[in-house]
């Protein structure tokens, strides 16, 4: 049976297309028409904020800049990221596909309408699937900070039917387009939830719910200070000492020997100080993140206090390797120990002249002030590495293998692996910058001043007096010869197993 055209009729698909055009200029109308107290002086200047992205652009910048830790930083980059696809479609080809006239304005308020109008088709809203685009990436990397800027774009999306300049389908679709594209840019590259956990091991730990046989140190000295009214209110059974950072180790110590487990806030340096005693002491570690970069707690999978919290309550927990560096025979220092990297050449110049510079001008303009300082005057660094001597510009040790090829890559997915990631940037005339300009571009790999291995052993000899090491962001004196290992799943660290 087919459909028969009555003539003088519309076909069906030209009722319903008419059906909805009517839905949309009634609903415009109803909009026009009725009074929104406290909307004329909010919602005009909200939909002109929005041109251009730049309301969004600032609201990524505010999140980077006001949110802690680097699930912020990433919901801000996943929001402007959704946004650019967004536009690029809706320009592309949105508003070429449907060539849609502007709603009129005869029943739209002339204080509601916008003093420039714009002079696109109408079809979809540009601003809305911005806004929608924006809101979705954010949500889906930060649900808190999702809920902070849906209201907002929101708000946007309606102040174009509010200021007549969409028809209400036109803000529909650019949304549905908007959240679309947050979840195309989700599906080519995963949220932190999306990944994979890291591969550790399961191991046993006590439950400890509300902190209860738990001591946490803090260094009140650090920038974690701050943490510690946080921990007591979300830990109530725990004891949380500060400490002076003189005091750190002995601290470290008593409170290893009075609880069942041992609680550390603070960055990459105080943690490490931390996991060497949890190790010594046979005793779970429990890592509250509280600094710039917070290397490891984040390869764990831990981004928050809640996320230890969790994983104390339920008793989850996971072995992980630990790296050593031992001064070779007649040596007199103890060994080292390191989380994340060990590293000989330029970086533990480039980190005391960034702590030198970072309580005055704050921690990244003094990182790029200590980088131009270091690339331009240093000398490459002669030493022997695995019984061959050469001149290098950087050593850099791994504990476990990081992905990427830069000279200090950043993320881990296997904590347990046994294994250096060793990156080597050999000497030359002129490394510094043609270096940096290789890996920013993303060519290190092909570059010859760069190598990279995997061992299990690292030995290095020839240093001369006074050459510098550096292991998770701490800097030491380095012995004239020392080996490079890992002492495999020596630490117990809190990890919950579902990571949200």
């Amino acid at each position: 049976m087919t459909d028969t055209h009555v003539p003088g009729q519309q076909p069906l698909h030209g009722q319903i297309a008419a059906l909805l055009r009517g839905w949309d200029r009634r609903l415009l109308h109803a909009v026009a028409a009725r009074e929104w107290p406290g909307a004329e002086p909010v919602l005009p200047r909200l939909s002109r904020s929005a041109n251009h992205g730049l309301l969004w652009f600032g609201a990524a910048a505010g999140i980077a800049a006001l949110g802690r830790g680097a699930r912020s930083r990433r919901a801000a980059v996943r929001g402007v990221a959704s946004l650019a696809v967004a536009s690029a479609v809706i320009n592309t080809v949105g508003k070429r596909s449907v060539r849609r006239a502007r709603p009129l304005l005869d029943a739209v308020p002339v204080i509601r309408q916008l003093k420039r109008q714009p002079f696109t088709t109408s079809f979809p809203s540009g601003h809305a699937a911005s806004a929608a685009a924006f809101a979705t990436g954010v949500a889906l990397e930060s649900k808190a900070w999702g809920a902070v800027v849906a209201p907002v774009a929101a708000s946007v999306a309606f102040s174009r039917v509010y200021t007549g300049v969409h028809y209400p389908s036109d803000v529909l679709a650019g949304a549905a387009l908007g959240v679309g594209a947050a979840f195309a840019v989700r599906g080519a590259v995963p949220t932190r939830s999306q990944l994979p956990p890291p591969g550790t091991p399961h191991a046993d730990a006590p439950a400890l719910p509300g902190g209860e046989d738990l001591v946490v140190i803090v260094n009140r000295e650090s920038g974690s200070a701050d943490m510690a009214p946080l921990v007591r209110e979300a830990l109530p059974l725990a004891e949380v000492v500060e400490c002076a950072p003189d005091e750190l180790r002995a601290e470290l110590e008593k409170a290893a020997g009075r609880g069942r487990a041992l609680g550390i806030v603070g960055g990459d340096g105080t943690i490490n100080r931390a996991a060497a005693v949890a190790a010594e002491h046979g005793v779970p570690l429990a890592v509250f993140p509280g600094g710039t970069l917070n290397h490891f707690a984040y390869d764990l999978g831990i981004e928050s206090l809640h996320d230890t919290c969790r994983a104390l309550a339920a008793g989850d927990a996971v072995r992980v390797d630990l790296g050593r560096f031992t001064p070779g025979p007649g040596g007199s220092a103890e060994p080292g120990h390191f989380l994340n990297t060990f590293s000989l050449g330029v970086y533990p110049d480039l980190v005391r002249i960034r702590d030198r510079w970072s309580p005055r001008i704050g921690s990244w303009p003094a990182g790029v002030l200590a980088a131009s300082v270091v690339l331009r005057a240093r000398q490459p660094l002669e030493a022997e590495v695995q019984g061959r001597r050469r001149p290098m510009w950087l050593l850099f040790a791994g504990n476990g293998v990081y992905k990427g090829v830069d000279p200090t890559p950043g993320h881990r997915q296997n904590l347990v692996d046994g294994l250096l990631d060793v990156r080597v940037v050999h000497g030359g005339r002129a490394p510094g910058w043609r270096l940096l300009g290789a890996a920013l571009a993303g060519k290190l790999n092909r570059s010859p001043v760069h190598a990279a291995q995997q061992l299990r052993h690292l030995r290095i000899g020839g240093l001369a007096p006074g050459t510098l090491l550096a292991y998770d962001g701490e800097v030491a004196d380095a012995p004239g010869e020392l080996v490079v290992d890992k002492v495999m799943e020596a630490l117990t660290v809190y990890r919950p197993q579902a990571l949200l």
